[in-house]
């Protein structure tokens, strides 16, 4: 005899049963005022929202912000954002009044001042003589302050700094070929290789992100890349993701300064706090360099992995030591603004509408563990024990923090 279905055992619906009460507490949509100045470094030309970006935000019930030519050396007009939904103003001050500041480089003091309490600020964190101050500002405004290339993602990386260093990577190679060439007073040499001449020779220093994108970059080119990082991992994980085998080493003296003699480009994409300064190429390696050799060293911003390289702008990019042409510029990605501001823009645009179907800034913090570990000023108290060791300011750990507020 066939078993009895359920419905036949029980002829109440599931529904009419009784059922253990569920209680849903559904998110708040918190519609969201952001603010985007006009960059006052003007080496800086990238803006951290596209068009693109602002109208998939006004679309969601946000209010959008932007100074007056603001996105100009980006090429992006201001009807392309006001066409868009954005609030076009003439006034910086009315900018810093928004509930979320959104700024590529670090605020000025000037700036500062023109911020309200309680605000949050989400701008890059440079370690300049300036920045002690510019955290005391911060502080004293109470404000909540987020270093967006500290803001890590579900898998644990930087995607800020991801997006930037592979644009920086390959850009590091296309400035090198101008260096290169006799238009730049260079050797007069093209960066890759042609059939029955010797292919021009790039040596890079690091095996991450930036590093792996100007080995693609320079092999794209028919360049022979020599790559070396202090982990045989990356190494091999670099060869798999190029498909090919390339020369790779580890950061041997007697094996670098063999290839410094006879390198025609050098990259350096190691980042010198990582490791506590002893990878370093010395003056005396440099000079073992062939003359008219190009180093451009992406590591700038953190203090340079070269002795000899000294932090110039683009207005003033390059100089020649010991007849090698340097190239020490800490924003390289602006020379692309347009690329690098779609880059940002792309990782912008989903924590944003996180931190809004969360309910805010607040709130998405005791929630976010990538985010918070962005945050470096919470509610006027420092939250990060290295930057109050340097300045000598007193910290508390946030996640401490998220308890009290």
């Amino acid at each position: 005899m066939a078993r009895m279905s359920s419905t036949k055992e029980f002829p109440f619906s599931k529904g009419l049963l009784p059922q253990e009460e569920t209680l849903e507490i559904g998110r708040q949509n918190k519609k969201l005022i952001i603010g985007i100045p006009k960059e006052t470094d003007e080496t800086e030309s990238r803006i951290p929202l596209t068009p693109e970006a602002v109208e998939l935000l006004v679309n969601c019930g946000h209010e959008i912000i932007i100074e007056r030519g603001a996105g100009n050396l980006a090429n992006y007009s201001d009807r392309e954002y006001s066409e868009k939904g954005a609030r076009i103003v003439e006034s910086s001050r009315e900018v810093f009044q928004a509930e979320i500041v959104l700024k590529i480089s670090p605020l000025l003091p000037s700036e500062i001042n023109m911020l309200t309490e309680n605000q949050v600020v989400i701008t890059s964190l440079l370690l300049t003589p300036a920045a002690g101050q510019q955290i005391k500002g911060l502080i004293s405004k109470k404000a909540t302050a987020i270093a967006f290339e500290s803001i890590r993602d579900a898998d644990g990386d930087y995607p800020v700094v991801r997006a930037m260093s592979s644009i920086a990577g390959s850009t590091s190679i296309l400035v090198a070929a101008e260096y290169l060439s006799n238009v730049n007073k260079g050797k007069g040499v093209m960066l890759g290789g042609v059939s029955g001449i010797t292919p021009t020779e790039v040596v890079i220093l690091g095996a991450g992100w930036a590093g792996e994108f100007a080995a693609r970059a320079a092999i794209g080119l028919g360049a022979n890349v020599k790559l070396f990082d202090d982990s045989i991992r990356r190494l091999m994980e670099v060869q798999d993701i190029l498909g090919q085998r390339l020369y790779t080493s580890i950061f041997h003296q007697q094996v670098l300064e063999r290839v410094l003699k006879t390198a025609d480009v050098v990259i350096g994409a190691i980042q010198p706090q990582e490791t506590k300064g002893r990878l370093i190429i010395t003056e005396e390696q440099v000079k073992l360099m062939k003359k008219g050799a190009v180093i451009v060293d992406l590591s700038i911003d953190k203090g340079g992995c070269f002795e000899t390289s000294e932090v110039r702008n683009h207005k003033n990019p390059a100089y020649e030591k010991y007849g090698v042409i340097h190239y020490c510029v800490p924003n390289i990605t602006a020379r692309v603004a347009r690329t690098s501001s779609i880059a940002m823009s792309n990782v912008f645009n989903p924590i944003i509408s996180e931190i809004a179907e969360t309910g805010g800034v607040k709130q998405h913090l005791k929630e976010d563990a990538g985010l918070r570990h962005g945050v470096y000023v919470y509610n006027g108290i420092l939250t990060n024990s290295y930057l109050g060791g340097l300045y000598n300011i007193p910290s508390r750990d946030i996640n401490l923090l998220m308890a009290a507020f």
